[in-house]
């Protein structure tokens, strides 16, 4: 609890300076300048009358792994407010487009004693829930001590993390006992977490829940009646270092490339460097374009379907980890990946040992595996057929996590 008392004490000595550190973040365009108020726990929007329960996902992965949760509390507590706060731009974005009506959306304040403060005395949440690694220990011992009910859910944590919080065992043990329900996402979370500390309910991985992102059928049709039956690839989420790679692995086949950036405000830099066109410049691929930057938010399931082959980025450079397999299994995509998924590894191994997904080692076995499939539609189609079958059998995760949440709720 000292460590716990004395990092309250350091972030309340460096608050006075948080308003300064968040406009240098908005000039380089990670924070929204119009909407600074609320990292500092200030907000124009009124709190609904009412019970509320709030979700909290930092960044645009976990934010959109709240989304069937949200839409299930929505049907299970029709009278109960829910709000929604994440920390990114990005994720505040795709969740502008994808929250149900009548859910509001608000920054996550920094983790500082008069930001978390003033926060909690607005909102006055009766639940929290948390996903993923998301431990902020002012804002959660704050909650507490206002009898917030709190959820950690599909929670994760990295090796790397466990041995930081090793070093301050007391402080762990302090934050995760605050919980009233811990859900870990895999094996190795929950053996880390037990051991400092937490009580486990069942295994959890939100990641493994959800809809088929949309697609707009006219767009759809518009996109593949220009570009005349050629074979398409698709890079999706990609991060800096990987297009460059996936470019030079793929030069030279007779397919159109569809890059999409996992953050698109890189689109400008990445349309210079290839010379391509881009979708957020309302330019359309033609029979003749080699390259194309899907640098949109929102369409990404537009893309999904449209694709012969799509590679999740994230997993050709360290440090990343991959992403979440399952949004192109929900619209039936032929999925490869790289070697780097540290973040989705179960996922991952389960659906390549089902032949649900591809795994390849370098930048020469993806030229080899993306090629093959582009000429034998058959193993393609299995392929992509697998990923579907398997993204449908995970659905029965949310009605544990809403029995788990059952006795917290308002």
């Amino acid at each position: 609890m000292i460590a716990l008392a004395l990092y309250g004490a350091l972030t309340g000595l460096f608050e006075p300076f948080a308003p300064l550190a968040l406009k240098a973040r908005a000039r380089r365009g990670k924070e929204e300048p119009a909407r600074l108020g609320e990292r500092l726990g200030r907000t124009s929007r009124p709190r609904p009358p009412g019970p509320l329960v709030w979700l909290h996902g930092v960044s645009v992965g976990e934010s959109v792994s709240l989304l069937p949760l949200v839409e299930a509390l929505q049907a299970a507590r029709p009278g109960v407010s829910i709000l929604v706060t994440s920390g990114t731009v990005t994720s505040a974005q795709v969740l502008a487009k994808r929250l149900p009506a009548g859910v509001i959306h608000q920054y996550a304040p920094v983790d500082a004693p008069g930001a978390v403060g003033r926060f909690l005395d607005h909102w006055r949440p009766e639940a929290a829930i948390f996903v993923e690694s998301e431990l902020w220990p002012n804002l959660i011992t704050a909650a507490r001590r206002r009898g917030v009910k709190l959820a950690l859910l599909s929670a994760r944590m990295t090796e790397a993390s466990a041995r930081g919080w090793r070093r301050a065992p007391g402080a762990a043990r302090a934050l995760l006992s605050a919980f009233d329900l811990v859900m870990a996402q895999d094996a190795a979370t929950a053996e880390r977490l037990s051991a400092l500390g937490a009580q486990l309910g069942e295994p959890l991985n939100l990641k493994r829940l959800g809809q088929a992102l949309a697609a707009h059928p006219p767009e759809l049709t518009r996109l593949r009646d220009g570009l005349e039956g050629r074979r398409i690839v698709l890079a999706a989420s990609t991060h800096p270092g990987e297009e460059r790679l996936i470019v030079d692995a793929l030069a030279g086949l007779d397919a159109l490339l569809i890059l999409a950036p996992r953050h698109p405000e890189r689109g400008a830099a990445l349309a210079a460097e290839f010379g391509a066109p881009r979708r957020s410049a309302g330019t359309l691929p033609t029979g003749g374009t080699r390259i194309y930057l899907a640098d949109t938010l929102g369409e990404l399931g537009l893309f999904f379907r449209l694709a012969d082959v799509t590679i999740m980025g994230g997993a050709f450079v360290q440090g990343v980890g991959g992403h979440n397999p399952l949004e192109p299994a929900r619209c039936g995509a032929a999925i490869v990946t790289g070697p780097h998924v540290f973040n989705a590894a179960d996922l991952y191994a389960e659906m390549t040992s089902e032949r649900a997904a591809v795994q390849v080692a370098d930048a020469a076995e993806l030229r080899r595996v993306v090629e093959a499939l582009l000429d034998v539609p058959p193993a393609r189609e299995r392929l992509a057929e697998a990923a579907l079958a398997y993204a449908r059998r995970q659905g029965a995760q949310l009605d544990r996590a809403m029995a788990a949440l059952e006795p917290l709720l308002p």
